[in-house]
């Protein structure tokens, strides 16, 4: 089966708006998830680059749609959405993000799957659900990486996957979940296949 090089992921550009977001040919995968989630760290581990995707100490500062193509590539793209919960903002550049995180989700057409990136000790935040509920309108696919599963031991991981499984048993066509350690490495390989499968389709 072919296999996509996530190694080679280069910056392409950032986009405050749906407008400006580049041509909307080729396939792409969206990261989202809340501010300190992991979002950053499980990016730069996928593709082995300390900073590909800007970590911060600031959660939120990701206020643009970014966009990364794979080696010489640019028909095959990561795009790394907007963290949303923590920033210090104002409401109304909070509704501002949503409106344009809904307008991407929603009416861009080269988007072939969505990663939900949910910390394995917080999972299901209620902007983790709003999203859902978009993907669900659209029958978008969704994988969940419930990250730092290096927090927790490996029964009390295990349980935590499961009672995700179980509250999102009805969309269980749409959505995949795994657990997912940017420190230990652990989980890339099931990542990459889920990738590759909606990439490559």
């Amino acid at each position: 089966m072919a296999r996509l090089n996530y190694q080679t992921a280069r910056f392409l550009t950032s986009a405050p708006t749906l407008a400006q977001c580049p041509s909307d040919g080729g396939a792409e995968v969206a990261f989202a998830g809340r501010s300190n989630a992991g979002k950053s760290s499980a990016i730069n581990t996928l593709t082995r680059q300390k900073a590909l995707a800007r970590t911060s100490k600031t959660p939120g500062r990701t206020q643009l749609i970014n966009f990364f193509g794979l080696g010489e590539d640019t028909d095959h793209r990561l795009v790394d959405l907007p963290g949303y919960g923590f920033a210090k903002v104002p409401e109304q550049v909070k509704l501002e993000w949503q409106r344009h995180l809904s307008d991407y989700l929603q009416r861009r057409a080269s988007l072939r799957g969505l990663v939900l990136v949910m910390d394995v000790r917080h999972p299901l935040s209620e902007f983790d659900q709003t999203l859902l509920g978009w993907a669900d309108d659209q029958a978008m696919p969704v994988h969940i990486l419930l990250t730092k599963a290096d927090k927790l031991k490996r029964g009390a991981a295990m349980s935590a996957l499961q009672q995700v499984r179980s509250r999102l048993r009805e969309w269980e066509d749409l959505v995949s979940i795994q657990l997912f350690s940017s420190l230990k490495g652990q989980g890339i390989d099931t990542l990459e296949a889920r990738l590759d499968a909606w990439l490559l389709d």
